[in-house]
């Protein structure tokens, strides 16, 4: 077994600077000279390995083997459950369905910009969020909203603020996967503790995004709505991250939103009817047409996949069920830790039954209502495939990179300095989050490159086990609004194509208030609830 080196150059900070080299490399590559994220990946995987075999003298064979089964765990573990959540959207897109899901959706948003807000840029986008991710949401939301009369620009801060809560558990819980995946830590645990930080942060986006749309009369006038909006997703976020893991929970957040904001302004609302800027507005007549949108029946069909696809996937992936468990075969490399003296494996675990062919059934399921030509199947994979391939890849080439850092004891060696940090690093683990997001557009990345680190850091500092490696992900999702690669997406739909940088500038002052709030979250949960941050 190969014994992992702390020091392998007689320096500690020479050391630490090496094992640097690789993730200063990935990040320039995709920051400064904007390459395209998955040809960055292989090469930073190409310089790892020298690196891990040369400087920390890991055997070629079994580091070639860790990247190896980093890659397949990635194409497996979030491929596998991207792909057919991207499978599921673009069917509902071509099919007409999620058309009708959105006029229905805005014609329940009433007339006031306010209430349009919380239920499309806040409910409907954590429900986008945590379907397909990847910047879809801004994609998506934005033209609604300037469509509604906001300001571009001031269209897509509030677009990328809402999505702010949503982000750890999108793409049907990526991120999250990819954290216990790099980290070892349980699953379950680690939705359970980011489901109770986020949980805390949803409390402010509502608030910030009424003033954002109305000003502080606006916001006065309309707090009770911040109040359902934030709580109402908390209800349905926080006990699925709990009970139920990661794969629901934006879904159930956003469905449970939106009917309790769908039933509180039929019972409340506020009493001038306000547009963009907070500037009052004329009540809108009720017609036919609206009438025919509101209708049981229409509300029926438009929830209906989704409804589905949550019905598939807790059944598939409850508590109670044993599918995603059953292991047809483990590959699986060790070494001994430079830290622990312990063994510490990179293992690809093959599970055929995992919440990505949970997510399969559930597309067939919806297929079987909707019942599609084969022509449009067809355009379904195709489209697919041209808006995914970039994706896929870079899952298999980050993951790869991520085993072998850990592999090799690259990581072990980093957070052996950064330990030297003290308690003080529980106010750095998150703004490391909003960096590594900030520059790889991927919070599912960055779990990646950090979360080894920030994980054996914990350890090493005597901290609760999950408290570091979830504040690492929230970070990450907090972040999102000043990705480039998010941007890109975002704003593809718009006229700011190719201006991401004017974007990013326009959302920085708010991302990093955000950014504050989360910092004392973290204190928060160190110093009065450190029993929720362990295993």
């Amino acid at each position: 077994m190969f014994q992992q080196t702390l020091d392998p150059v007689g320096s500690l900070w020479i050391t630490v600077l090496i094992a640097l080299i690789p993730l200063i490399a990935l990040l320039f590559m995709l920051a400064a000279l904007r390459m395209t994220a998955w040809l960055a990946s292989i090469i930073a995987g190409a310089i790892t390995v020298p690196l891990g075999v040369l400087v920390w003298h890991a055997p070629v064979a079994d580091t070639l083997k860790s990247y190896l089964y980093g890659a397949l765990t990635g194409i497996w573990v979030i491929d596998w459950i991207t792909f057919w959540g991207f499978i599921v959207f673009n069917t509902l897109v071509l099919t007409g369905d999620f058309e009708r899901f959105k006029k229905w959706m805005i014609h329940h948003a009433t007339a006031d910009i306010r209430i349009q807000t919380i239920m499309l840029a806040w409910a409907f986008g954590a429900l986008l969020e945590g379907l397909v991710g990847f910047g879809y949401p801004w994609a998506v939301v934005v033209p609604i909203l300037v469509g509604l009369g906001i300001a571009d620009l001031d269209a897509i801060r509030v677009a990328a603020l809402a999505n702010n809560a949503p982000v750890s558990y999108g793409a049907l819980g990526a991120p999250i996967l990819g954290l216990a995946a790099v980290t070892g830590l349980p699953l379950m645990a680690l939705s359970a503790s980011v489901g109770n930080i986020v949980a805390i942060l949803a409390l402010l986006p509502p608030w910030v995004l009424i003033y954002l749309v109305s000003g502080w009369d606006g916001l006065w006038e309309a707090w009770p709505l911040a109040v359902v909006g934030s709580f109402s997703y908390i209800a349905g976020q926080w006990p699925v991250a709990r009970y139920f893991g990661p794969y629901l929970p934006d879904l159930s957040g956003a469905l449970v939103s939106f009917w309790m904001l769908f039933v509180f302004v039929k019972l409340w609302r506020p009493r001038t009817i306000r547009g963009f800027g907070g500037s009052p507005l004329a009540s809108v007549p009720t017609t036919s047409a609206s009438i025919e949108i509101g209708s049981p029946r229409e509300a029926f069909f438009a929830w209906m996949p989704y409804i589905v696809l949550i019905l598939v996937t807790v059944a598939w992936t409850g508590p109670w069920s044993r599918l995603p468990l059953l292991s047809l075969f483990k590959l699986t490399v060790t070494a001994k830790s430079s830290v622990t003296q312990n063994a510490l494996a990179s293992t690809f675990n093959f599970t055929p039954l995992a919440a990505g062919t949970s997510i399969l059934c559930a597309w067939l399921v919806i297929l079987a209502i909707l019942r599609p030509q084969g022509r449009i199947i067809q355009q379904v994979f195709v489209r697919t495939f041209r808006q995914m391939w970039g994706a896929l890849l870079v899952a298999a080439f980050i993951f790869g990179l991520a085993y072998i850092f850990v592999y090799t004891g690259m990581a072990n060696s980093l957070a052996f300095e950064l330990s030297k940090i003290g308690v003080w690093f529980v106010v750095l683990a998150p703004v490391l989050g909003w960096i590594g997001v900030a520059l790889s557009g991927s919070n599912t990345a960055t779990n990646a490159m950090f979360g080894p680190v920030q994980a054996v850091t914990g350890r090493l500092l005597h901290l609760p086990v999950l408290l570091l490696p979830s504040l690492n992900s929230v970070g990450a999702e907090v972040g999102k609004p000043i990705a480039p690669q998010t941007a890109s997406v975002g704003v593809s739909t718009g006229k700011f194509v190719r201006s991401e940088g004017q974007v990013i500038r326009h959302n920085m002052g708010w991302t990093l208030i955000v950014l504050g709030y989360l910092i004392l979250i973290a204190l928060l949960f160190y110093y009065v609830f450190p029993n929720r941050m362990a295993v």
